[in-house]
């Protein structure tokens, strides 16, 4: 070995020591994918920017490395996402009251102060279920979600309780509930239900998707990081099965851009006084009835 470092005019002490070098940095990538596919298997969608943010937060930026290196890194081991369509509907063709919208212009200031709410498609094998979910906008925080065979009210009615319920109910004065004007959130037992927690009723004013952006944003990122990534889902059991994963996930470990790459429920909790439901560990959403 000695005279063959001295070929190439290198030391063997030289040679070792870089080989250990090489060694350690095979190990670092080596761990890095690793790490990546754990989040990956989490959230099959999540994206590079966020993959790399979290990783530096746990492995420190210099083992990371800069955000341009990530990339490539990615690039080279084919793991950049390609791009979905999304799909989406909206039914409010009723003779129920439609709402004035609210929140024009209007940012959350504190959890609770608005909350957002819409329904999107599941679809599992031979046909197709419905996802109820209401949104903090302020934390983006899901705080009520229910997997339906229909569209009917009262599961979306459901995840309104379960948002109720984690803000200890009573009397929610303070917070306005947005939602597109389908029937399921202008129907008599909906609204009933938000007028005697004191809840102000807010509604879109057009068609436009919009007019509901961080619901159709929470919609969108569910699909595009976890569902449009996985397989089919068989039945709806598995399909809410995997959901509940899902929202676990997003809520306390997926960090999100616009609250500082913080995790929604970090946000939710940090910012709400007193004891909450999630707090013990009664995670919502898991049953229909």
């Amino acid at each position: 070995m000695k005279t063959l470092c001295g070929l190439f005019g290198m030391s063997s002490q030289a040679y070792y020591k870089k080989k250990k070098s090489l060694l350690s940095r095979n190990q670092i990538r080596t761990a890095i994918l690793d790490a990546i596919q754990y989040y990956r298997s989490k959230a099959p969608r999540i994206g590079a920017l966020k993959l790399h943010y979290e990783l530096c937060s746990i492995y420190g930026g210099d083992v990371i490395g800069g955000r341009d290196a990530f990339l490539n890194l990615m690039r080279s081991e084919h793991l950049m996402l390609p791009a979905n369509k999304p799909r989406r509907t909206t039914d409010s063709n009723h003779l129920y009251r439609k709402y004035p919208n609210l929140i024009k212009a209007m940012t959350a200031q504190y959890p609770t102060h608005i909350w957002v709410s819409d329904i999107t498609y599941i679809w599992i094998e031979g046909g197709v279920c419905y996802l109820h979910l209401l949104t903090d906008m302020y934390s983006h925080a899901i705080l009520g979600w229910v997997l339906s065979p229909g569209l009917h009210a009262e599961y979306t009615l459901q995840a309104l309780k379960q948002a109720i319920a984690i803000a200890q109910g009573g009397n929610l004065c303070g917070t306005i509930h947005h939602s597109d004007r389908g029937s399921q959130y202008a129907c008599d037992t909906y609204i009933k239900m938000l007028t005697e927690h004191h809840i102000r009723i807010s509604m879109t004013e057009s068609y436009e998707p919009t007019d509901n952006a961080v619901a159709e944003r929470m919609n969108g990122v569910l699909k595009t990081e976890w569902i449009y990534g996985s397989s089919l889902f068989k039945d709806e059991q598995e399909a809410r099965e995997e959901i509940a994963e899902m929202i676990r996930f997003y809520n306390d470990q997926r960090p999100h851009m616009s609250i500082g790459m913080k995790k929604p429920m970090d946000v939710y909790y940090g910012e709400v006084p007193g004891e909450c439901l999630w707090k013990k560990k009664i995670y919502i959403g898991e049953k229909t009835n």
